[in-house]
């Protein structure tokens, strides 16, 4: 049996990523609701006890002993999220996770993202490929997964929370699912970052008739038919996370949360609809981290998790987004209920949109061809 021992892979960087179509929201949207029918089926693996964890991250201490041992501050972790995916895609990969928010004073974005894509039966590279718009588009499309089952057909308003990166691809998802949007009200904290998301938007989005910037979360969140935080910030103080209130909520509304936030009780109540992501996700990420969770990690799901523990509600009351993408549970069944989406990441979705983009530049003769080796000189 004659042996080729030879390995190449492919380096794509930024340029080569919009050139294999990483800012395809229709088809990442697409592309991300094929992978939540995969794991509903359960054909896919992530890290940890019930492969389901979101990653391994190295965290730093408030008060390091060495004194060239980095310092905790806000958002600032390195970490690896690895996952495997079956159907037509067949791939593992990892994708390493540097941020740190102090790099927006050096002009660089608060994270600095690469994914690997490996050969799942050898382990052998097939890609290295710059990951900031991957990981962004692959976020922005999770809402939008939950906007086409979840949402009502009409809708026509979204209230935005933080006209950054994410609030910009979700703001991209949602009018690739919902056709009838013609009104957004944003709120931010900077007039720059303003400015720039609202020139985005008018150059983008011309259907978008109405722009209009709010200056309090109730005028943000009163009469939007879709709701959205994707701000960042501090994890720690819960009552400083941005809230929602069950009063400001429109009847019908879809309420889409991957970021920092909080709900009052009227809306944590039994009948609004909770939706999770993956609810393994939330199971791993909750036997990880101290309680109550939603302190540690401030994504919405990990607020139920804790109202699990107090008895506030069962896990049965948890409805998983793969089944209803899959057709084995109801989305949207009336005009008037309230949904919540809680959005975690999952290292799955860089699996699933890193590989249709490797086979993409694939096909189109896209990135730099790197050689490992012709023989491995260890075997």
């Amino acid at each position: 049996m004659s042996e080729d021992t030879k390995i190449d892979f492919i380096y794509l960087s930024e340029p080569d990523m919009i050139k294999a179509g990483v800012t395809d929201m229709p088809s990442c949207v697409d592309t991300i609701e094929e992978m939540f029918v995969l794991m509903h089926k359960g054909d896919y693996r992530m890290a940890g006890a019930n492969n389901d964890s979101h990653g391994a991250m190295v965290t730093f201490p408030e008060e390091p002993e060495i004194p060239t041992m980095p310092r905790h501050t806000p958002d600032r972790r390195l970490m690896a999220m690895p996952a495997y995916l079956g159907g037509d895609y067949q791939t593992c990969g990892v994708k390493w996770y540097g941020s740190n928010i102090a790099n927006r004073e050096k002009g660089l974005p608060r994270s600095i993202l690469m994914f690997i894509l490996n050969d799942v039966h050898t382990g052998a590279p097939l890609a290295y490929m710059s990951a900031n718009l991957l990981s962004a588009y692959r976020t922005g499309a999770v809402p939008g997964v939950g906007a086409r089952h979840l949402a009502r057909k009409d809708s026509k308003v979204i209230g935005l929370l933080g006209p950054g990166v994410m609030g910009k691809t979700s703001i991209a998802a949602f009018m690739a699912v919902c056709p009838n949007i013609d009104t957004l009200k944003v709120k931010g904290r900077g007039q720059k970052s303003l400015d720039s998301f609202t020139s985005w938007v008018k150059e983008t989005y011309p259907q978008i008739t109405t722009l209009q910037v709010v200056d309090s979360l109730e005028d943000l969140v009163r009469g939007s038919d879709i709701v959205t935080y994707c701000n960042s910030g501090e994890t720690g103080d819960v009552s400083s996370y941005p809230i929602v209130k069950r009063e400001w909520v429109k009847a019908g509304a879809f309420i889409s949360m991957p970021a920092y936030s909080r709900f009052d009780s009227a809306l944590e109540a039994d009948d609004v609809r909770k939706v999770m992501d993956n609810i393994g996700l939330y199971e791993a990420w909750h036997s990880e981290v101290p309680k109550p969770a939603h302190k540690y990690i401030p994504i919405i799901g990990c607020r139920f998790m804790d109202m699990i523990d107090e008895g506030l509600m069962t896990r049965n009351q948890l409805e998983d987004l793969g089944a209803i993408a899959a057709g084995d549970a109801p989305g949207r069944q009336n005009d008037e209920e309230i949904i919540v989406l809680s959005v975690g990441g999952l290292p799955t979705e860089d699996v699933a949109w890193g590989t249709k983009l490797y086979r993409n530049a694939l096909e189109k003769g896209i990135g730099v061809k790197l050689n490992l080796w012709e023989t491995p000189t260890l075997r």
